[in-house]
């Protein structure tokens, strides 16, 4: 049953692949704004899956989140979403990312529950 309060946090390593350089967001060799948004993601995704019904996922309607301070390739990074708010297929979630060192990131981030057949159907 989703209810809010639910929570989940996704720890990455900060990988070439997800430097700020290597994904285009910029210029530099530090943890990239997107890699931290998709880390935000991943975690509120996985903080309400197996809590909705046989074939429904969840997609991302909206995420605003701020980037406070750079991260170095190496270290490590995690996001924690809890969902704040079920409003039918809306959910709402706050989304905090941090290093080693502390806070680097937060923000809302709004997700709806779909059918993966109907959802995928729509492509066509």
């Amino acid at each position: 049953m989703l209810e809010a309060g639910l929570t989940y946090t996704c720890t990455k390593t900060v990988e070439e692949h997800l430097l700020a350089v290597n994904m285009r967001s910029g210029d530099l060799r530090v943890f990239a704004t997107p890699a931290m948004l998709a880390l935000m993601e991943e975690a509120a995704m996985l903080a309400v899956a197996p809590h909705l019904p046989e074939g429904s996922t969840t997609v991302g309607g909206h995420i605003a989140s701020s980037h406070l301070k750079p991260t170095a390739h190496g270290r490590s990074v995690s996001a924690t979403a809890t969902l704040t708010a079920v409003e039918g297929r809306k959910l709402r979630f706050t989304v905090v990312a941090r290093d080693e060192e502390g806070l680097i990131g937060e923000g809302e981030h709004l997700r709806f529950i779909v059918d993966k057949a109907k959802f995928m159907e729509r492509l066509k």
